[in-house]
Protein backbone atom coordinates (compact mmCIF):
# COMPACT_ATOMS: atom_id res chain seq x y z
CA UNK A 1 0.00 0.00 0.00
CA UNK A 2 1.46 3.72 -0.84
CA UNK A 3 0.10 5.61 2.14
CA UNK A 4 0.79 9.71 2.34
CA UNK A 5 -0.23 11.32 6.31
CA UNK A 6 -1.06 15.05 5.71
CA UNK A 7 0.18 16.79 8.89
CA UNK A 8 2.37 15.36 11.31
CA UNK A 9 1.24 16.30 14.86
CA UNK A 10 1.13 14.12 17.72
CA UNK A 11 -1.81 12.33 16.14
CA UNK A 12 0.04 11.94 12.53
CA UNK A 13 3.61 11.38 13.63
CA UNK A 14 1.93 8.12 16.37
CA UNK A 15 0.54 6.87 13.16
CA UNK A 16 3.42 7.02 11.25
CA UNK A 17 5.40 5.49 14.16
CA UNK A 18 3.00 2.58 14.25
CA UNK A 19 3.15 2.06 9.86
CA UNK A 20 6.65 2.54 10.34
CA UNK A 21 6.87 -0.52 13.34
CA UNK A 22 4.55 -2.96 11.41
CA UNK A 23 6.30 -2.31 8.12
CA UNK A 24 2.34 -1.43 7.02
CA UNK A 25 2.94 0.02 3.47
CA UNK A 26 4.96 0.16 0.13
CA UNK A 27 6.11 3.67 0.09
CA UNK A 28 4.68 6.16 2.73
CA UNK A 29 4.88 9.72 2.37
CA UNK A 30 4.57 12.56 5.72
CA UNK A 31 3.50 15.66 4.23
CA UNK A 32 3.84 18.63 6.83
CA UNK A 33 5.02 22.57 6.43
CA UNK A 34 7.40 22.00 9.62
CA UNK A 35 9.51 19.02 7.93
CA UNK A 36 12.28 19.81 10.48
CA UNK A 37 9.73 18.48 13.23
CA UNK A 38 9.59 14.88 11.67
CA UNK A 39 13.09 14.84 9.01
CA UNK A 40 13.89 11.47 11.63
CA UNK A 41 11.49 9.59 9.31
CA UNK A 42 13.89 10.24 6.45
CA UNK A 43 16.06 7.94 7.88
CA UNK A 44 13.61 4.97 7.73
CA UNK A 45 13.16 2.41 4.04
CA UNK A 46 10.80 3.93 1.88
CA UNK A 47 9.71 7.06 3.88
CA UNK A 48 9.66 10.49 2.34
CA UNK A 49 9.13 13.70 4.11
CA UNK A 50 8.07 16.21 2.44
CA UNK A 51 6.24 19.85 2.43
CA UNK A 52 4.45 19.36 -0.86
CA UNK A 53 0.89 17.87 -0.02
CA UNK A 54 0.08 17.59 -3.74
CA UNK A 55 3.44 15.55 -4.12
CA UNK A 56 2.50 12.99 -1.43
CA UNK A 57 -1.03 12.52 -2.83
CA UNK A 58 -0.20 11.39 -6.30
CA UNK A 59 2.68 9.67 -4.47
CA UNK A 60 -0.26 7.28 -2.55
CA UNK A 61 -3.46 5.39 -3.06
CA UNK A 62 -4.35 5.93 0.97
CA UNK A 63 -4.39 9.69 2.06
CA UNK A 64 -4.66 10.16 5.16
CA UNK A 65 -5.39 13.82 6.83
CA UNK A 66 -4.39 14.55 10.24
CA UNK A 67 -5.04 18.23 10.43
CA UNK A 68 -6.55 20.27 12.63
CA UNK A 69 -10.49 20.73 11.66
CA UNK A 70 -9.88 24.45 11.06
CA UNK A 71 -7.31 23.63 8.07
CA UNK A 72 -8.65 21.08 6.76
CA UNK A 73 -10.89 22.48 4.38
CA UNK A 74 -8.05 24.67 2.53
CA UNK A 75 -6.08 21.44 2.08
CA UNK A 76 -8.49 19.19 0.67
CA UNK A 77 -9.20 22.02 -1.68
CA UNK A 78 -5.69 22.33 -2.88
CA UNK A 79 -5.05 18.33 -3.10
CA UNK A 80 -8.50 18.12 -5.19
CA UNK A 81 -7.50 17.81 -8.57
CA UNK A 82 -5.10 15.05 -7.95
CA UNK A 83 -7.34 12.93 -6.10
CA UNK A 84 -8.79 9.80 -8.13
CA UNK A 85 -11.40 7.33 -8.67
CA UNK A 86 -8.54 4.62 -6.91
CA UNK A 87 -7.60 7.31 -3.75
CA UNK A 88 -9.06 6.66 -0.41
CA UNK A 89 -9.66 9.62 1.85
CA UNK A 90 -9.20 8.95 5.67
CA UNK A 91 -9.60 11.68 8.03
CA UNK A 92 -8.93 11.92 11.89
CA UNK A 93 -9.98 15.44 12.11
CA UNK A 94 -11.47 15.59 15.30
CA UNK A 95 -14.85 16.98 14.35
CA UNK A 96 -15.00 17.19 10.91
CA UNK A 97 -17.99 14.93 9.66
CA UNK A 98 -17.68 13.03 6.41
CA UNK A 99 -20.26 15.01 4.62
CA UNK A 100 -17.84 18.50 4.89
CA UNK A 101 -15.43 16.74 3.36
CA UNK A 102 -18.13 15.34 0.74
CA UNK A 103 -19.22 18.99 0.13
CA UNK A 104 -15.58 19.53 -0.98
CA UNK A 105 -14.56 16.33 -2.61
CA UNK A 106 -17.74 14.72 -4.00
CA UNK A 107 -19.87 12.20 -2.43
CA UNK A 108 -17.84 9.84 -5.25
CA UNK A 109 -14.77 9.62 -3.31
CA UNK A 110 -14.20 7.06 -1.01
CA UNK A 111 -14.13 8.70 2.32
CA UNK A 112 -13.64 7.13 5.78
CA UNK A 113 -13.97 8.55 9.19
CA UNK A 114 -11.03 7.06 11.63
CA UNK A 115 -10.42 7.93 15.47
CA UNK A 116 -7.20 6.46 16.98
CA UNK A 117 -5.48 7.86 19.82
CA UNK A 118 -2.13 8.44 20.11
CA UNK A 119 -1.07 5.01 21.59
CA UNK A 120 -1.31 3.96 17.62
CA UNK A 121 2.87 4.85 17.97
CA UNK A 122 2.85 1.48 19.75
CA UNK A 123 0.47 -0.58 18.39
CA UNK A 124 -2.25 -0.69 21.13
CA UNK A 125 -4.83 1.99 19.70
CA UNK A 126 -8.08 2.17 20.25
CA UNK A 127 -9.53 3.29 16.54
CA UNK A 128 -13.62 3.37 15.72
CA UNK A 129 -13.99 3.31 11.54
CA UNK A 130 -16.89 4.49 9.84
CA UNK A 131 -17.49 5.40 6.29
CA UNK A 132 -19.49 7.21 3.75
CA UNK A 133 -21.63 5.18 0.86
CA UNK A 134 -19.13 5.07 -1.63
CA UNK A 135 -16.71 3.94 0.80
CA UNK A 136 -18.18 0.85 2.18
CA UNK A 137 -16.42 -1.83 0.36
CA UNK A 138 -12.79 -0.43 1.66
CA UNK A 139 -13.49 -0.64 5.42
CA UNK A 140 -11.96 -3.78 5.55
CA UNK A 141 -8.83 -2.12 4.06
CA UNK A 142 -8.94 0.07 6.84
CA UNK A 143 -10.04 -2.08 9.27
CA UNK A 144 -6.72 -4.49 8.22
CA UNK A 145 -4.44 -1.46 8.09
CA UNK A 146 -5.33 -0.43 11.42
CA UNK A 147 -5.98 -3.68 13.19
CA UNK A 148 -2.09 -4.02 12.86
CA UNK A 149 -2.00 -0.61 15.06
CA UNK A 150 -4.27 -2.02 17.39
CA UNK A 151 -7.99 -2.76 17.97
CA UNK A 152 -10.59 -1.61 15.85
CA UNK A 153 -14.53 -0.70 15.90
CA UNK A 154 -16.54 -0.28 13.10
CA UNK A 155 -19.44 2.13 14.27
CA UNK A 156 -21.87 4.34 12.93
CA UNK A 157 -20.82 7.94 12.10
CA UNK A 158 -22.96 9.53 14.53
CA UNK A 159 -21.00 7.71 17.38
CA UNK A 160 -17.27 8.88 15.98
CA UNK A 161 -18.24 12.50 18.18
CA UNK A 162 -18.60 9.95 21.62
CA UNK A 163 -15.89 7.80 20.21
CA UNK A 164 -13.49 10.56 20.28
CA UNK A 165 -14.23 11.80 24.06
CA UNK A 166 -14.22 7.74 25.22
CA UNK A 167 -10.98 6.58 22.99
CA UNK A 168 -8.47 9.82 22.26
CA UNK A 169 -9.58 12.27 24.57
CA UNK A 170 -9.67 9.16 27.03
CA UNK A 171 -5.80 8.64 26.59
CA UNK A 172 -5.46 11.96 29.09
CA UNK A 173 -7.87 10.95 31.37
CA UNK A 174 -6.30 7.71 32.07
CA UNK A 175 -2.90 9.58 32.26
CA UNK A 176 -4.72 11.72 34.74
CA UNK A 177 -6.04 8.71 36.90
CA UNK A 178 -2.23 7.28 36.61
CA UNK A 179 -0.50 10.59 37.94
CA UNK A 180 -2.90 10.40 40.63
CA UNK A 181 -2.22 7.08 41.67
CA UNK A 182 1.57 8.03 41.31
CA UNK A 183 1.09 10.86 43.53
CA UNK A 184 -0.53 9.38 46.26
CA UNK A 185 2.24 6.47 46.04
CA UNK A 186 4.55 9.00 46.92
CA UNK A 187 2.21 10.61 49.57
CA UNK A 188 2.51 6.67 51.27
CA UNK A 189 6.40 6.62 50.88
CA UNK A 190 7.71 5.47 47.44
CA UNK A 191 10.06 6.75 45.38
CA UNK A 192 8.74 8.75 42.18
CA UNK A 193 10.14 6.12 39.43
CA UNK A 194 9.04 3.58 41.79
CA UNK A 195 5.46 4.85 42.45
CA UNK A 196 5.36 5.54 38.44
CA UNK A 197 6.42 1.60 37.97
CA UNK A 198 3.72 0.44 40.47
CA UNK A 199 0.98 2.70 39.10
CA UNK A 200 1.29 1.97 35.48
CA UNK A 201 1.92 -1.60 35.74
CA UNK A 202 -0.92 -2.08 38.08
CA UNK A 203 -3.24 0.21 35.27
CA UNK A 204 -1.66 -2.39 32.77
CA UNK A 205 -2.63 -5.55 34.61
CA UNK A 206 -6.19 -3.99 35.71
CA UNK A 207 -7.13 -3.64 31.81
CA UNK A 208 -5.45 -6.83 30.44
CA UNK A 209 -7.85 -9.05 33.25
CA UNK A 210 -10.95 -7.52 31.62
CA UNK A 211 -10.22 -7.68 28.02
CA UNK A 212 -8.47 -11.48 28.57
CA UNK A 213 -11.20 -12.27 30.82
CA UNK A 214 -14.19 -10.62 29.31
CA UNK A 215 -15.24 -10.11 32.91
CA UNK A 216 -17.05 -7.27 34.35
CA UNK A 217 -15.33 -4.60 36.13
CA UNK A 218 -17.51 -5.08 39.08
CA UNK A 219 -16.53 -8.54 39.24
CA UNK A 220 -12.84 -8.01 39.26
CA UNK A 221 -13.14 -5.52 42.27
CA UNK A 222 -15.79 -8.25 43.96
CA UNK A 223 -12.06 -10.46 43.80
CA UNK A 224 -9.87 -8.13 45.65
CA UNK A 225 -12.67 -6.50 48.04
CA UNK A 226 -13.17 -8.23 51.83
CA UNK A 227 -15.38 -7.59 54.60
CA UNK A 228 -14.80 -4.80 56.36
CA UNK A 229 -11.11 -4.51 53.92
CA UNK A 230 -8.88 -1.83 53.36
CA UNK A 231 -9.59 -1.99 49.30
CA UNK A 232 -13.65 -1.30 50.24
CA UNK A 233 -12.31 1.64 52.58
CA UNK A 234 -10.62 2.64 49.90
CA UNK A 235 -13.45 2.66 47.12
CA UNK A 236 -16.03 4.39 49.57
CA UNK A 237 -13.71 7.01 50.09
CA UNK A 238 -13.75 8.20 46.45
CA UNK A 239 -16.98 7.71 45.79
CA UNK A 240 -17.92 9.85 48.80
CA UNK A 241 -15.43 12.20 47.02
CA UNK A 242 -17.24 12.23 43.74
CA UNK A 243 -14.23 10.02 41.83
CA UNK A 244 -17.06 8.02 39.03
CA UNK A 245 -19.35 11.26 39.03
CA UNK A 246 -16.43 13.63 38.04
CA UNK A 247 -15.41 10.91 35.27
CA UNK A 248 -18.59 10.79 34.08
CA UNK A 249 -19.20 14.65 34.11
CA UNK A 250 -15.92 15.25 32.38
CA UNK A 251 -16.71 13.04 29.74
CA UNK A 252 -19.57 14.46 28.80
CA UNK A 253 -18.41 18.08 28.88
CA UNK A 254 -15.72 17.09 26.75
CA UNK A 255 -18.18 15.88 24.95
CA UNK A 256 -20.37 19.17 24.49
CA UNK A 257 -17.29 20.86 23.51
CA UNK A 258 -16.18 18.55 20.67
CA UNK A 259 -19.65 19.06 19.33
CA UNK A 260 -19.34 22.86 19.83
CA UNK A 261 -16.13 22.47 17.13
CA UNK A 262 -18.28 20.48 14.80
CA UNK A 263 -18.72 22.16 11.44
CA UNK A 264 -21.47 20.55 9.34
Amino acid sequence: MKIAIIGTGNLGSSIAKGLISNKSFTSLYLSDKNTAAVKVFNEEDYVTVTSDNVLAVEKSDIVIFALQPRHIDKVLELVKPKLTDNHVVMSVAAGVEISRIERILGSDTNIIRVMPNTAISIGKSMTCIAANSKAQDKVEMAETIFNQLGTTLIIPEELIQAATVICASGIAFWMRLVRATTQGAIQLGFEAEQAHELATQTCYGAASLLIESGRHPEQEIDRVTTPSGCTIEGLNAMEHQGLSSALIQGIVASFEKINQLKTT
